[in-house]
């Protein structure tokens, strides 16, 4: 008998570790849904924390004494699981860390420690200082089964103004696969967490799964969404379609917008664990909140039912299909964040229009007649990125904005 080539059996592993990791989610999400009587699952958390307010660590950290432990070399995959081996491998990299970052090194080791408590006995700090993400100079990796699943960022990559303001937070990301695995009671332990330390949540998704799908399956979403019932304060939210809808494969919807801190996703979450030829029907609408024009309150964590049935109508009422007892919960948008959010976009604007389009505008008034020139620039929509707002949101937004762009520059010369 011919033997299979290597690639071929190294691709039937990979499948095969996909859908065991797969049933493994599946098994996880109903062994909580029975456990806790609560069908919304917290699938993402991510939480800022003020270098002031973070944890401090304990004396065993800032006052290590001598051993002929802190001599050991590396150590075998066995012996690295021993969080008293990690410890000690932490408190050797923190001894080598430079004066003045030696705090929010600690700080941050120990609120990533105090994240792995309320995950469960899996989850430990990884014994090794990492580059940052999302312009944090350094993380804490948070791992599971030598995966990581999370981590702390601390601070700064660079050293503008706003890096510089960045340096005195840390930074909390806590992956899907992290919550998933977690052990029962990690949603509130995770909140009062975040309230010790007076941390700001800056995103949380919140998933409600159908195993047998969706009644009427991804195109009852997507006539729901014509038929007005996902509209939120009287707005027809955006949607964008992904995936094969001709063929019905892998397909997402998705309404509303992250750069306003809500955003919900129905796909098919079978064909993403397992393919596009998983026949389980398994469907998940995922609403993604952000803090970006709004405030997220930890009570998310602890009643993620009704922060997902608040959401709008067609939220309450799919959550209702799901047989799930709630008390819906709105979350507004923050006048003042929003704002905010439709002034950035606004002198984003300007600002290219001063730097970059300037010139062929003044070209074009300058040698064309008044009608020609109006012709070019008159009934145009608005860019993408201001499509979402209103014209009168627009309009009020507009005229600040030009002045604080032009403001201190010289003529013809935006403020960089």
């Amino acid at each position: 008998m011919t033997r299979p080539a290597k690639s071929v059996l190294n691709k039937h592993a990979q499948t095969c570790a996909l859908v065991l990791d797969g049933n493994q989610v599946k098994v996880r999400l109903q062994a909580e849904r029975l456990a806790t009587g609560v069908p919304v699952h917290v699938d993402w958390v991510r939480f800022t924390v003020l270098l002031r307010n973070a944890p401090l660590p304990g004396p065993e950290i800032l006052f290590p004494t001598p051993s002929a432990d802190d001599e050991v070399e590396p150590v075998s995959g066995m012996e690295r699981d021993q969080r008293g081996v990690r410890l000690m491998r932490l408190r050797k990299l923190l001894a080598q860390c430079k004066d003045a970052d030696f705090s929010p090194a600690a700080q941050a080791m120990e609120l990533a420690q105090r994240v792995c408590e309320t995950l469960g006995p899996d989850y430990m700090v990884a014994p090794e200082v990492r580059k940052g993400h999302d312009f944090y100079g350094r993380r804490w990796s948070i791992e599971r089964n030598d995966v990581e699943v999370g981590w702390v960022g601390y601070l700064a990559s660079g050293d503008s103004p706003r890096q510089q303001a960045q340096a005195k937070t840390m930074h909390v990301n806590v992956y899907g696969s992290a919550c998933t695995f977690a052990q029962s009671g990690w949603r509130d332990h995770m909140a009062n967490l975040i309230d010790d330390v007076a941390g700001v949540i800056t995103r949380c998704d919140l998933a409600l799964d159908f195993f047998d799908g969706i009644r009427g399956g991804m195109d009852r979403v997507k006539s729901d969404y014509q038929a007005g019932l996902m509209d939120s304060g009287g707005r027809r939210l955006k949607c964008n379609m992904v995936g094969d809808w001709c063929n019905g494969k892998a397909r997402s919807f998705y309404v509303g917008s992250k750069e306003v801190g809500k955003q919900t996703n129905v796909y098919e979450k079978g064909h993403q664990l397992f393919g596009d030829k998983d026949q389980s029907c398994w469907m998940r609408a995922e609403l993604r909140w952000g803090n970006k024009a709004r405030v997220l309150n930890t009570n998310m964590l602890r009643r993620p039912a009704d922060f997902f049935g608040g959401a709008s109508d067609w939220h309450a009422a799919i959550l209702a299909e799901a047989e799930a007892v709630s008390f819906p919960v709105h979350v507004p948008c923050n006048p003042r964040l929003a704002a905010e959010t439709i002034e950035a976009e606004v002198v984003r604007n300007v600002r290219w229009q001063i730097d970059v389009a300037a010139p062929s505008i003044a070209l074009a008034f300058e040698h064309l007649g008044i009608d020609e020139f109006l012709e070019i620039v008159m009934h145009k929509k608005a860019p993408g990125r201001l499509q979402r707002f209103g014209k009168q949101e627009i309009a009020c937004a507009y005229a600040k904005a030009f002045k604080r762009v032009t403001k201190g520059a010289g003529a013809g010369h935006a403020m960089a």
